[in-house]
């Protein structure tokens, strides 16, 4: 059996992780760079062949030179 002590003891600790906010930054971190991926897949989906006119324009350009 736990004693009272270590009963509180370990009451005490789990009271102290959930207001733990150590993680939290990292975490607001990884949810933002998540969402900056989808919305850059998104739109290398959306804008693919006005991208690929764009880049075939400046390839023609260098070669002529």
């Amino acid at each position: 059996m736990v004693g009272r002590g270590r009963e509180r003891d370990m009451v005490a600790r789990a009271c102290a992780l959930v207001r733990d906010e150590a993680g939290q930054g990292t975490t607001e971190y990884a949810i933002l760079v998540g969402v900056l991926v989808v919305l850059a897949i998104v739109a290398i989906i959306a804008f693919r062949d006005r991208v690929a006119e764009l880049w075939d324009a400046i390839a023609s350009g260098i070669n002529s030179l």
